[in-house]
């Protein structure tokens, strides 16, 4: 059986197929590289709303509903990033874990940064750099490290595939070291996070993992794990969804009501006109307008939080 990780990172590649962001054929390269066979493939991207090869719906399927015009690549919200630096350092049982360091010149508190579905890349490490620019110092984690990290796959898909391998308990547990690295490096910081995407999935992870060293957390557009519990945390969460991202979405209201049960400082913020990777530059589905307003959001909740 699929793991839920596995499945939303599958549902990724069946969705910029439906948008037309990727032809068929490499939509099932990819999907095999998940494990998929080509039928199971074939089923999903019927399922996720692409035609099928008759270019008829399959029966009791929905196609996707039309979205805005995706747009181009563009310029980064927020200010100039500062420089990172590539780290290593100790994780768990002897494991090196990498990652992109950057370092506020007067730091308010210390986050750490989750990348999305193609691991650690530049626009990651130019998050970290804004942040640090904004006065956090950031930490972006590999969570391709024990895998001789995200630069030793040539092909992205196949860095794709492989994190659909790893186990929740092996993030979590990456994750924890990482938040002990920000630690060391930021002396007497409050610690905050924040991830896009796979890396919003990761954030709602580690809080449904008793992590009590985040003060605040940020996830953007991910998916909810299965019966999270965050009565471990203390973090003040702000969790950010575009509406037009109908698939994240469908976990909005399960997420509130996590943040509820456990009693924790919370706000749901649902941005008009965007869809799903809406913060992303380099991607197509690039919303400047969204994305400058999710940074302002963001910057605003850690400085409440964590200055």
């Amino acid at each position: 059986m699929m793991s839920p990780f596995k499945r939303y990172l599958a549902e990724e590649v069946a969705l910029d197929h439906a948008e037309g962001l990727i032809p068929r054929r490499e939509a099932l390269r990819r999907l095999g590289l998940l494990g998929l066979t080509l039928p199971a493939a074939g089923a999903l991207l019927t399922a996720c709303g692409a035609d099928p090869p008759t270019g008829t719906p399959a029966t009791g399927m929905t196609p996707a509903p039309t979205r805005a015009q995706p747009s181009p690549s563009g310029t980064p919200v927020g200010p100039s990033p500062l420089p990172t630096e590539a780290i290593t350092f100790p994780g768990p049982q002897g494991a090196a874990l990498q990652g992109a360091w950057a370092a506020a010149a007067s730091p308010k508190g210390a986050v750490l940064v989750i990348h999305e579905n193609r691991g650690l890349n530049d626009h990651t490490r130019s998050v970290a750099g804004r942040l640090a620019a904004s006065g956090y110092s950031a930490l972006a984690l590999d969570l391709l490290s024990r895998d001789g990290g995200t630069a030793s796959f040539t092909d992205t898909a196949q860095a794709t595939a492989k994190l659909g391998e790893i186990t929740p308990e092996r993030f979590v547990a990456d994750m924890k070291a990482a938040l002990g690295e920000l630690q060391n490096r930021a002396k007497g910081a409050k610690l905050g996070m924040v991830g896009f995407c796979f890396g919003g999935g990761m954030t709602w992870l580690l809080l449904s993992s008793a992590e009590p060293r985040l003060a605040a957390a940020v996830p953007f557009y991910g998916p909810l794990p299965a019966g999270a519990d965050m009565t471990g945390t203390k973090a003040a969460v702000l969790g950010v969804y575009a509406e037009q991202d109908d698939r994240v979405n469908a976990t909005r209201d399960a997420a509130r009501a996590a943040l509820e049960k456990a009693g924790l400082t919370h706000e749901i913020a649902t941005f008009e006109g965007a869809g799903h990777a809406f913060f992303n530059d380099t991607g197509q589905r690039f919303n400047p307008a969204a994305a400058a307003r999710a940074w302002d959001r963001l910057l605003g909740w850690f400085g409440s939080h964590l200055s």
